[in-house]
C-alpha cells in the first residue's frame, strides 16, 4: 500500500524544507501503527508539508485539501499522487467525506484540519464535526498534532504528537451533537499540546 512517488518526493524536499524551516517534533511515539486520523491546527501555508515532514517518508498518508489547490493542472498532478484529494470547503462535500472514510478503512492514516481554514488566533473558528464524523464511521481514532503557530525562516518549528483520542458517541454510528462533542474535544487537546487554553 507504500506511494512510492510520496517516498520519492519525501526523500527530495526533505532537507530543503527542514533548512528553511527546521523542525523540533515530539510525541512522535504517540503515532500508532494502525490507520488514525491526524487532527492538527492550522496558522499557515506551510503546514501539511511540516507534518508531512515529521513523519517517516513511508507513512502511509492521505491528506484533505482544500479544492483551489488542484486548479493548476501541474499542482494537481503533484498533489494527486502525494495522496492529497480535494474538499470543497463552503459546502457539504459528500464524495470528499467518502473518500475520506474509504481511505481510513483502507489502512491509510488522514491528515485534517478540523477548523476548515487558516486560524491565527485559537477560538476564533469552532472545529467542524465532520473531523469526528470521519472517525467514527470508519472507526479509527483521532491523533491530537499541535503545529507551532509563530513560523519564521530558519527558526525552529515545533510539532508535537498527542496521545491517541477515541471519539465518545452512542449508538452505531453516533449523533451530530457528539460528533461536535468529539471536534471540539480534539482541538482542546491540540491546543493544550502547545500549552494554549
Amino acid at each position: 500500500m507504500k506511494n512510492a512517488y510520496y517516498t520519492k518526493m519525501w526523500d527530495r524536499l526533505y532537507k530543503p524544507v527542514t533548512r528553511l524551516y527546521p523542525l523540533d517534533v515530539s510525541g512522535a511515539e504517540n503515532v500508532p501503527d494502525e490507520s488514525v486520523l491526524l487532527c492538527a491546527n492550522h496558522s499557515a501555508w506551510i503546514d501539511p508539508v511540516l507534518v508531512v515532514a515529521s513523519l517517516p517518508n513511508t507513512y502511509d498518508l492521505r491528506i484533505m485539501g482544500k479544492k483551489e489547490l488542484f486548479k493548476l493542472p501541474l499542482l494537481r498532478r503533484f498533489l494527486t499522487k502525494m495522496g492529497v484529494f480535494p474538499v470543497d470547503r463552503g459546502h457539504s462535500d459528500l464524495q470528499a467525506v467518502k473518500t475520506a472514510i474509504g481511505s481510513l478503512k483502507d489502512g491509510w492514516s488522514l491528515l485534517i484540519f478540523p477548523e476548515g481554514t487558516r486560524v491565527h488566533h485559537p477560538g476564533d473558528v469552532s472545529p467542524k464535526g465532520g473531523a469526528a464524523m470521519m472517525a467514527i464511521r470508519s472507526g479509527v481514532k483521532m491523533l491530537p498534532v499541535f503545529i507551532g503557530t509563530g513560523k519564521r525562516l530558519f527558526r525552529r518549528t515545533s510539532v508535537i504528537f498527542g496521545e491517541p483520542y477515541t471519539p465518545v458517541y452512542s449508538g452505531r454510528k453516533g449523533t451530530a451533537e457528539e460528533y461536535q462533542a468529539n471536534a471540539d474535544e480534539i482541538m482542546r487537546r491540540v491546543y493544550e499540546l502547545g500549552g494554549v487554553k
